[in-house]
This record gives C-alpha cells, structure tokens and sequence, in this order.
C-alpha cells in the first residue's frame, strides 16, 4: 500500500466511521492537555504523558493499541499491554507509586499534634457526597463510587478503586482527577474565603509548636498505621502498606539511598509509564460521552466539599479547644501534597505577613493522604460487598 492509498485509508477512518470525528477531537485534548503541561506548568509530569498519549490511541489504525501479528491475527499494543499488566491485572502501577509519595512525606508534624488526623479525615466528606449526587444522576454504584473518589484529591487512588470497581469511565475520572489537581491553587482560595471571616483566618498558631519527634516514634508510626489499616480497611492495605513501607524508607535512616531512589527514580519512572498508560483508556468512542461532562462537574463538586468539610470541621474542633485552631487548615485536608498546604500557607500571610502555619497545614495536608487510602480501600470493601 504506497503513502496515497495510506493517507486515503486513515481519512476514511475519520470520516466514514461511526464517531469517527471523535478522533481529531480527541486530539485537540491531548494539545489542550500538553499546552497546560508545557505553557502553564499544570501536573506536567502526569498531563504530557496523557496529552501525547491521548492522540496516540486516537490515530488511524493505530498500533499503540493493537498490531498485526505473524499469523494475519492481532496482537495487544504497547498501550493496551502496559494498561493490561501495569494497571488491569495487578493494579501496579498507582500502588508502587505509593512507596516514592511515603518516601517524600514528613509525618512529624502529624505526630507532634495528632488531632489534626480528625480534620484529615473530615475533609474526605466531599466523596461521600459525591457519591450520592452521582447516584442521582443516574450512574451505578460502582461508576457513582469511583467518581467520588475524585475528592480524595489522589491520582492513584482514583485509578486503583476505579480499577477495581470495574468503572466503565476510568479514563475520564483520572484525567479530571489530575487535572483538578493541578487546580488546586484556582479552585481552593475562593472556597476557604467564603467559608471563614477575616477574623478567623488571622488566627495564630504560634502557641501550637511543632515539636520535634523522637526518632523511633517516626519509625514506629508507618509501621502502626499499617497494622491499624489491615485490621479496619483490609482493602486500603495495598495503598497504606506501600505509602508506609516508603516512609520507613525515609525514617529508618540506614537505606537514604533506597530513599532517594524512592523520591526521584521509581517516582519518575512510574509517573512517566502511568500517565502514558492511563491514556490508552481515552480513545474516542470511549471518552467522548455525555457522561464525562457530568464526571467533570461531580469532580469539581468533590473537590469544592471536601475544602468546606475541613473548615467546618475545624469550627466545629475550636467549640472545644482552648487553643483555637485556624480553621483554613482544615482545607489542607485533601490529599493534593503539598500543594493544598501551600495554599493555605500563602493565604495566611495574606491576611498577616508574620503569620506562619506551613507547618500545621502540612500536618493536616499528610493526614488527608492517608485518610484518602483508607476512605477508597472502605469504598472498595463497602461496595464490593453490595454487589456480592
């Protein structure tokens, strides 16, 4: 077949195929997405993989998701393989994802003052709410629950328990996912001044210090916390399990290297295939659907209760503690580390230059991330149990 005949084939494709426009518009989101990665430095990590990804699996007869083997048949593409190994079969991928993200974090903040675990948890109110705004737009339990999951704030939670309700919309979820966590810094700062006064956001915390932490309380903490998951969220082990064993990584203080190699390498590496991978899930008459408008909404949705759970939540802590907490670090509790926590640090000294919360919004911001593999690894069991 010369290159006319080749040209000739693949606009017939577009053209003469059922949804066949879907592909040039697919490719547009992939420009879209590679734009906001390159020009506005938006998850570029995760949305140029995808952006590229995106417009491999929309091509013609494309090879990325099935080629032709020696005997006339078809074989899985390079996409579909890793999907198939990576994600489908073994759930790999978001889960040793997991060691490099315990790695990077510091839980002594959590530690030294673990009340801020409850403001974690309450902030993953926006999922269950979710759920039910999705139940009532008609979606089936297993769909409404991955999509509430987006609240959790955490990529790889939103692929493992998509994956593992069997969704129908995984690549829609993930790319919205992602991409409202790079929004992070838009779509949080409007909230937490609507939901507090001036008053309230110039609280100080400066009687609140952040103590050190002994050693082997660092130590012992991921080891507890994984012991205290398997037992109440049997199914969040997988998720806990690695994001505490790349913590001890990091605390134990004999394996840096194997640290290190945690943060940067395996992130790097996994970050890369994930985002590349997840696109194989786009291809036009997948991705193309009335239901990803309402994915995008409930998303955004989530995200928007989960912020006002935690500054709730907070007021409702400082009707009992003699020393008030600032309720904006309430809304560090979704798992977007460490960007939620930054946002709340920059909006403090906002109101009061000499106000300094990094370090208690941090603290929060670690126990969103925990909570959000819990709260999926429930999610799952829960679900998984309806459907038995």
């Amino acid at each position: 077949m010369n290159l006319a005949n080749l040209f000739f084939e693949g606009f017939k494709e577009i053209f003469t195929t059922e949804k066949g426009w879907g592909m040039p518009v697919m490719w547009l989101i992939g420009l879209v997405l590679v734009y906001l990665a390159v020009k506005r430095d938006m998850e570029p990590m995760l949305l140029l993989p995808i952006g590229i990804g995106c417009i491999l699996v929309n091509m013609p007869f494309s090879n990325v998701i099935d080629q032709m083997s020696a005997d006339g048949g078809t074989t899985a593409g390079i996409l579909d393989w890793l999907f198939e190994v990576g994600i489908e079969a073994s759930e790999a991928m978001p889960i040793l994802l997991f060691i490099g993200i315990g790695a990077m974090i510091d839980f002594g903040p959590l530690i030294s003052n673990p009340k801020l675990m409850l403001l974690g948890g309450f902030a993953q109110t926006g999922i269950f709410i979710t759920v039910i705004l999705a139940l009532l737009f008609g979606f089936g339990m297993n769909d409404a629950a991955s999509i509430g999951i987006i609240g959790a704030a955490d990529g790889p939670t939103s692929i493992l328990v998509a994956q593992a309700l069997g969704s129908g919309y995984l690549g829609p979820i993930v790319v919205v996912a992602y991409s409202y966590m790079a929004l992070v810094p838009i779509i949080q700062p409007p909230v937490i001044k609507l939901f507090t006064t001036k008053k309230q956001r110039l609280i100080r915390m400066d009687d609140q210090i952040v103590k050190p932490v002994p050693k082997i309380v660092k130590i012992l903490f991921p080891i507890i916390i994984t012991l205290i998951s398997g037992i109440i969220a049997p199914k969040s082990l997988a998720l806990i399990g690695f994001l505490m064993f790349g913590n001890l990584l990091r605390e134990c203080g004999v394996l840096d290297q194997l640290s290190k190699t945690a943060q940067h390498e395996l992130v790097n590496l996994i970050t890369l295939l994930l985002g590349v991978t997840i696109a194989s899930t786009m291809r036009y008459d997948m991705f193309l659907r009335t239901e990803t408008l309402l994915i995008i909404t409930l998303g955004l949705a989530a995200f928007i209760f989960d912020t006002i759970g935690g500054i709730l939540f907070a007021d409702v802590m400082n009707l009992f503690l003699k020393k008030k907490i600032n309720p904006m670090i309430g809304a560090a509790g979704i798992s977007a580390f460490p960007m939620s926590a930054r946002i709340v640090h920059k909006l403090g000294r906002k109101e009061d230059p000499t106000n300094y919360l990094l370090m208690h919004a941090v603290g929060v911001n670690v126990s969103g991330q925990v909570a959000s593999a819990i709260v999926g690894g429930l999610i799952i069991a829960f679900v998984t149990a309806l459907s038995a």
